[in-house]
């Protein structure tokens, strides 16, 4: 039914169009939405003059969703969705394409993450989101800029820039669930070393399970701290330097499933979730050169992480005869080395009889990480070098030409003690090709073609496991599948994106087609209470949809806001170990909709409420088995008090304290019914409320 609805919805905002040209000249003394700049290309420029499908986040929408970390703000974006098997959401997926976990085998992420320009794929869940400025999505293939961590899009995050004054916030807030936040963001002028912002955050709760065979109420708790620094200088007259430092620390509890899927649990050894993180990053820019620019970056980060937990999900003496006892840990380092240079036009040039901007680059990427699980141990090299370029063609007033590409190779040495040695290597090559027209009213149209790519890898945990526990049948199954091959995504775009002269209406819309060739999908075994997970090609997969935004200012008191994302999605060629064909079903974590829509009210100069809603269709929880979840609509509020310097929030989430899931599997593991199948699943937050005291200085 919903469903339905959305497209109904979709097809009749689409009418917005000509009704938001035939009312701009009656708002023009309204109050104006914010002008949105995006800093994830490769030239930082106006959100409505991006050939692509981006979504942007300022820091008073995530205020006002009292969003804490980027899992609290996703639900408010078109197409994208994420999972969880954490304490805290760690992958993400746009239209319907990422992963869901990692648990042994190295993994390339199919959605990647920047903050302040270093490297965090993979480690989402030190994305808080205490003085970020802005959060930035970038959806379909991404390659072209980004490389192998960008085959399905992108997210972008920055701090807040040091003004040349001094200012800062301090932020102290309080909520259920033993909610504590505190946090400080300080910065302004260091004479000649330039200007300089400085952050700190630390957020704790009890988490949403209550463990009834230990009595507790905090075995999922949060515990999360993190500091980060920016500094930018001159250096003498031609060169920039900015140099950016973090550490992030996180002890959490993991405790989140349940044989009874409740939120009450009954594991007797209750796991945890830990990361230990840090990184920095020098980047310089050299403008002495007449009509071009040299930009050199390096990076470095460090992660240790512990996730454990209990993989009976119970206690000794459950089910006498029936019960198994295990308990499982993954202890990982990771070390990564980022270097680029890059040199681009800062006037452009004639090429082809055309003004032109151009750039080309050179991008080094290593990362290492061992795995200590048990007696297993593993050791992962993953080398990546590649050059890229862009041509900017204005051929006109209103018409440009956008042709990208970038080529890379990698190869990523892989052992462990079991004896599974592999050295998967290859040349990929993404980019994209973009026309534009941009109309007398600043409209923009286009189309984009575009393909990415993700590095293939290797399943040596999942044989290896296969063989301790000497299951012949699952280990003859794997020894074919030792590797899998890089999975290519190409996509074609068509856009419309507007804003009337008084920035009071904003509209974009991007429809899309995505072909996926060699499709990397994660499968599932179970034998004998044994769990092996491994990553297989499927033939093909393909990827359809809408995605569409609209803010308006009703009048000097009222701003109305909408998204809707349409999916619809289907893999190709994929049969699981059990023999179950799985071609023409749905991608896994690809809902057929999302929908978010709300209001602002200024109640007064000083009081400002909020309501929004979040929707979002069922979806499947995993490539290898028909588990899905439920349909949700969620709502959340909240209403801000502004006095001078002063600011207090009172927010609210999931008001209607609704029960959803977060992430699946299907497979048995109670004793109490002699282990018979059956879908289990973590929830999402329940109702959270609270108040937030911020003070600008």
């Amino acid at each position: 039914m919903f469903s339905r609805i959305s497209w109904c919805l979709g097809a009749t905002v689409l009418t917005l169009i000509p009704l938001a040209h035939a009312q701009s000249d009656s708002t023009a003394d309204e109050r104006a939405v914010e002008r949105i700049t995006i800093q994830g290309t490769f030239r930082s420029m106006a959100i409505n003059e991006a050939p692509t499908s981006v979504s942007a986040l300022n820091a008073e929408q995530l205020e006002q969703r009292a969003a804490l970390h980027l899992e609290d703000a996703l639900n408010a974006l078109p197409n994208v969705n994420f999972s969880a098997g954490s304490s805290r959401a760690r992958f993400i997926q746009i239209r319907g394409i990422g992963e869901r976990s990692q648990f042994v085998d190295p993994i390339n992420p199919s959605v990647g993450l920047l903050i302040d320009g270093i490297q965090y794929s993979g480690l989402g869940q030190a994305a808080q989101l205490f003085d970020i400025s802005q959060v930035e999505v970038y959806r379909g293939p991404q390659s072209g800029r980004f490389g192998a961590d960008g085959l399905a899009g992108m997210l972008v995050l920055e701090s807040t820039r040091p003004s040349s004054e001094g200012s800062g916030v301090w932020q102290l807030g309080a909520g259920n669930y033993g909610l504590r936040q505190g946090g400080l963001a300080v910065g302004g002028g260091l004479g000649a070393l330039g200007s300089a912002r400085f952050s700190v955050f630390q957020n704790r709760d009890d988490g949403f399970t209550e463990n009834t065979f230990l009595g507790r109420d905090d075995t999922q708790q949060r515990s999360e701290r993190m500091a980060r620094l920016n500094v930018f200088s001159d250096i003498g007259q031609n060169w920039q330097l900015r140099t950016t430092l973090h550490a992030y620390r996180q002890d959490n509890g993991y405790d989140a499933f349940s044989l009874d899927n409740t939120r009450q649990t009954l594991s007797d050894q209750p796991g945890e979730d830990d990361l230990s993180l840090r990184a920095a990053r020098l980047a310089a820019s050299y403008s002495g050169w007449q009509g071009s620019e040299l930009q050199l970056a390096s990076s470095w980060l460090s992660a240790d992480s512990t996730y454990s937990f209990d993989e009976d999900w119970s206690f000794e003496g459950i089910a006498p005869g029936w019960e198994y006892v295990s308990f499982d840990q993954y202890l990982r380092e990771r070390s990564d080395r980022t270097f680029e240079a890059r040199w681009l036009s800062t006037v452009p040039s004639q090429w082809f009889g055309v003004p032109t901007d151009w750039l080309v680059g050179f991008y080094h990427y290593a990362r290492d990480e061992q795995l200590q699980r048990g007696s297993f141990a593993s050791d992962y090299d993953n080398r990546h070098n590649a050059i890229y370029g862009e041509l900017e063609l204005q051929l006109d007033r209103h018409w440009q030409f956008t042709l990208g590409g970038r080529v890379e190779h990698y190869r990523n040495p892989y052992s462990d003690n079991n004896t599974v040695q592999a050295r998967p290597s290859d040349t990929m090559w993404g980019g994209r090709a973009s026309l534009s027209y941009l109309a007398d009213n600043g409209a923009l149209w286009y189309a984009t073609l575009a393909r990415g790519y993700k590095t293939g890898g290797v399943n040596g945990e999942a044989i290896g496991r296969a063989i301790d526990k000497q299951l012949p049948d699952v280990t003859d199954f794997l020894q074919t599948r030792t590797t899998f091959a890089p999975e290519l995504l190409s996509s074609i775009e068509v856009g419309y994106k507007w804003a009337n002269a008084e920035q009071t209406q904003q509209l974009t819309v991007a429809a899309f087609a995505q072909y996926r060739d060699d499709v990397q999908l994660k499968g599932w075994i179970n034998e004998q209470q044994t769990f092996v997970g491994y990553i297989e090609n499927a033939a093909s997969g393909r990827v359809n949809g809408l995605e569409l935004e609209w803010r308006q200012q009703l009048n000097q008191q009222w701003l109305w806001f909408a998204s809707l994302g349409l999916l619809d999605s289907e893999m190709q060629g994929y049969i699981t170990q059990d023999g179950m064909d799985m071609s023409g079903r749905e991608l896994a974590h690809a809902p057929s909709y999302t929908l978010n829509t709300g209001l602002q009210w200024q109640v007064s100069e000083a009081l400002l409420f909020s309501i929004q809603a979040d929707g979002k269709d069922r979806f499947y929880y995993s490539d290898s088995h028909n588990s899905q979840s439920q349909a949700i609509t969620l709502l959340h509020a909240s209403l801000a008090w502004q006095l001078a310097d002063w600011q207090i929030d009172l927010w609210a989430r999931n008001l209607t304290d609704r029960d959803y899931g977060v992430r699946g599997f299907f497979f048995g593991n109670d004793p109490r019914i002699e282990y018979a199948s059956r879908t289990y699943e973590q929830f999402g937050e329940p109702r959270r409320f609270g108040v937030t005291f911020r003070h600008q200085f």
